[in-house]
Parts: structure tokens; sequence; C-alpha cells
């Protein structure tokens, strides 16, 4: 079977009391919604839909690479269901539908590969959880032999079934013709009047078709966003997540709860950040770098063996070997180092290129 991708960002993300689409606050230097199609591209999908209400052209103006993607309007909020079928009649009827969601993040590609393994060309299959505290949630309901039957929102579940502990993370995958016809027996007479996409799993149920749930291992991964406090949270793990596969390839990271990634960052061998340090654009680096505490490094290309001490920024600018930049020194974009200059402390350059062993020791602006 084919494979075709809904990624839902219709969401006006009221509780993050911001003009901005939620789907396009950042995570780690990137919109949310980019981290979600990157993750989808992972996959190899014939097709990308996206399902947009508000702020519809800004999000098509911020997200990269977005040529191959089908942009799908939800002109009214009626819920996931109805979300979902907005896309179908883009979606080739014979193939598998994996529906994601743009404030979601911190899925995996392996994990969606796992549950998208468990699905075939009749029968769904769901992402589930086991969580300590599954309050928000839409609880998992199974029959005496252990099957999937329906899921039941928070607000529609009786005290009994809100004790269980399995959950909905909302992540599906539906063969696209069985789904156009469920979807089409569900209807809005719950507590919240919307068309849940979670109704589905009942209908299937009823017909027949198996719903198999795939757990998933690590709660991080489902973590929405619907609040600054919780993109700060999911913004943690994000960061964790990065400095874990950095240290894992070499770097050495003082403290890895104090550094942060926002964009990419390449490295040989021997390279030390202290606390504090924040990479952003593309960064590139040599054999033996050194990076004091408080420094940033944004869009630059730094040689062997250079040492960037406390305080320090460096912004789109070309470091040859053995140079030494800081403490409390700023280089700007266009500022080349040739190979064993030095910039001291409180100085500035931009557009400027300091000759071999060169130095600008303190106090100046060069440019």
């Amino acid at each position: 079977m084919t494979l075709e991708v809904i990624i839902l960002a219709a969401g006006k993300g009221t509780r993050m009391r911001s003009a901005l689409p939620k789907v396009l606050h950042d995570l780690a230097g990137r919109p949310l919604i980019q981290h979600v199609l990157d993750t989808a591209r992972e996959l190899s999908p014939d097709r990308i839909h996206v399902v947009h209400g508000h702020g519809a052209e800004l999000v098509r103006q911020r997200l990269v690479d977005a040529e191959d993607t089908n942009w799908v309007e939800q002109a009214e909020q009626l819920g996931t269901g109805h979300a979902v079928s907005q896309a179908l009649p883009d979606v080739n009827p014979d193939a598998r539908v994996l529906v994601l969601y743009g404030d979601v993040p911190l899925i995996r590609a392996k994990t969606l590969r796992a549950l998208l393994d468990q699905s075939d060309d009749s029968h769904p299959a769901l992402l589930t959880a086991e969580l300590n505290n599954p309050s928000g949630y839409g609880r998992i309901l199974r029959d005496g032999k252990g099957a999937v039957t329906a899921i039941v929102e928070e607000a529609d579940a009786s005290q009994a079934e809100r004790q269980i502990g399995e959950i909905n993370t909302g992540f599906m995958a539906c063969p696209a013709g069985q789904l156009q016809g469920w979807l089409e027996e569900i209807d809005n007479s719950n507590r919240q009047g919307e068309f849940y996409l979670t109704d589905v799993v009942g209908r299937a149920a009823q017909a027949g078709a198996t719903v198999t749930a795939v757990g998933c291992q690590d709660p991080d991964e489902i973590t929405g966003v619907n609040s600054q406090a919780e993109l700060a949270k999911v913004e943690r793990c994000f960061q964790a997540r990065q400095a874990e596969a950095l240290m894992e390839a070499g770097l050495g990271l003082r403290d890895p709860a104090r550094f942060d990634l926002r964009g990419r960052l390449s490295f040989g061998e021997d390279c030390v950040f202290d606390i504090n340090v924040v990479v952003s654009g593309e960064v590139h680096l040599g054999k033996g770098v050194s990076v004091g505490p408080n420094c940033q490094i944004i869009d630059s290309e730094i040689g062997n063996g250079v040492e960037i001490r406390a305080n320090s920024v460096v912004e789109g600018v070309k470091i040859a070997d053995h140079c030494a930049i800081g403490p409390f020194a700023r280089l700007r974009p266009g500022t080349v180092l040739n190979a064993g200059a030095r910039v001291g402390n409180f100085v500035e350059t931009k557009n400027t290129t300091l000759g071999e062993d060169s130095k600008a020791n303190h106090l100046a602006y060069v440019g």
C-alpha cells in the first residue's frame, strides 16, 4: 500500500496567548510543525497533507521545503474527525493514512514505523501509552478478551473509565477507504459538540475490524504543546535528546542541561563546551575547539584548536586554526580571522579580516 500523511494543524492555540499560530512557535529554532514535517518525510510518504486554519498563509511562508505539501483548509474547527475528513478527498482511497499533529513535535520516526507495521489494508492501528497520570487524554476501552473496542474522551468518560491508565495518543494509521466510511458514520453528540476522530475506533470495531494498539515506550514523544509552559517542557526534552546524541558522537558538554542547539552542528574530535553555550544556524567546528561559558555561536566556521572564551558572541564568521577570541568579544558577520589571530576582551569586529597572528587585544571596534 502507498502511504499518505495527514498533519492536523488548524488549532488556534488560544492557551498560548499569542497572535502567532500555535504550530509556528519555535522549538530549537524551528517551528513546531517543521519538526513534524521532517519526521513525516523520514517515512517516505507518497504525499503529505496539512490541514490548516488560523494563520494559514503565515504557516506556509515559514515552512522549509513545503512545495510537495498539499494544503487543506478547515474553515471551521469542528473537531479532529472533521479535520481529517477535509483532507480525505485528496487522498488515494487505496492508500494507508497516517494521522500526525502539528503541535506534537517529539514523535520519532521509528515509533511511527512500528505503528505502520501493525496496520494493513483493512485494519487500523493506534499508538497508545500507559500513563501514571492519564488526565486530559482519551482512554482506551477493551473487551473481556483484551480487544480494543472504543476510545472515550475524558470529558465524556465515566468515573470508572477515567481510572484507566492506557490512553490514546492521537496517532493513527488506517486504510483510507475504510476511514472515509467510518468518518461518515460519526456524529458530534458529545460534550464538546465536535466530530471526534477517536469515534472511528468504535465504528471500526463494530464493523468487525481488528483495532491494533501499539504501545509508545517514551511518554515524551506524545507530549503536545497547548501553552507556553508546555512549550518550555518540550524544548527541554528536545534539547536533552540532542545533547545526548552529540555526546555519543564525541562532543564534550560540561553540563548537557545547560546547552542549546538551535540548528545544526558538526565537529571534530576533542571539542568541549562549557555551560550556557547556544549554537544556532549552521556551525562547523574543527578539532580541539574549546568554548567557554555563556557563549553564542551562529552560522560560523571555526578551525582547529580555536579557543572561544567566556561571554563571547560569534556570528557569521570564518575563524582559521589556533585563534583565540574573548572573553567578552563580539565577532559580527563578515569577520575573517586568519591562523593564530587573537581578538581580546571588549573587542567588536564586522566585515573585516585579521591577518595571521594579528592581535586586537582589548577595547576596540574593527570594521
